[in-house]
């Protein structure tokens, strides 16, 4: 092969390793944001929640 073929497979291999590089970083960060979101969703419902019926907690009263 000439020298300009054997470049052309040197950097198609290099892109294929760049790649897969890259989908490697994409799965770890798409963990890594499933795990927050996990947590997160976890902290939101420790939370008590609030009164939504009667007179206490519900009623805001505004004097000017």
């Amino acid at each position: 092969m000439d020298i300009a073929a054997n470049n052309m497979v040197d950097i198609a291999v290099a892109l294929g390793e760049v790649n897969t590089r890259q989908e490697a970083q994409a799965s770890l960060l798409k963990q890594a944001l499933d795990t927050q979101a996990s947590q997160i969703t976890q902290l939101v419902d420790s939370v008590p929640k609030l009164a939504d019926s009667g007179s206490v907690g519900t009623l805001l009263h505004e004097i000017a």
